[in-house]
């Protein structure tokens, strides 16, 4: 996928949430509050693809031991990620599901994986990170 590409793919998805975007900016990111979710992208020119990631949970701090893989092990498992994968970014303490495209889904095809991946974060925002809080911290 070229940058033009992801650039036009993100301005298409932005419009039909009725929001202007350029899509991504000089340095290839981007993002978008959908409903309750945040969702971000980011253009990769090294491997030529795009990231997107729906936020689960941001950490003030680095996550405790055993944190990340409760939420790994929640993936495993079977939990519905909404097509992405458990994805901690350690620049930013933030955890998210994220799916990488290298080639260019159709617009309508790229609505319906952006809804079904902001639709799991906010399950994994709420249900699942009580569930490895629990575990992690035996509540």
């Amino acid at each position: 996928m070229t940058r033009d590409e992801a650039q036009r793919l993100v301005q298409a998805f932005m419009k039909s949430l009725g929001q202007a975007s350029e899509g991504l900016n000089p340095q290839g990111f981007g993002g978008a509050a959908v409903g309750n979710a945040q969702l971000y992208f980011e253009y990769h020119t090294d491997k030529q693809t795009l990231e997107t990631s729906a936020l689960i949970y941001k950490f003030r701090d680095p996550p405790k031991p055993g944190v990340l893989e409760g939420f790994r092990a929640e993936e495993k498992s079977g939990t519905d990620t909404g097509g992405g994968a458990v994805d901690y970014e350690t620049e930013n303490n933030s955890l998210f599901l994220s799916r990488t495209y290298a080639s260019v889904p159709s617009e309508a095809a790229f609505r319906e994986d952006m809804k079904r991946l902001t639709q799991a974060s906010l399950v994994w925002s709420d249900e699942v990170m009580d569930r490895v809080a629990s575990r992690v911290f035996k509540r």
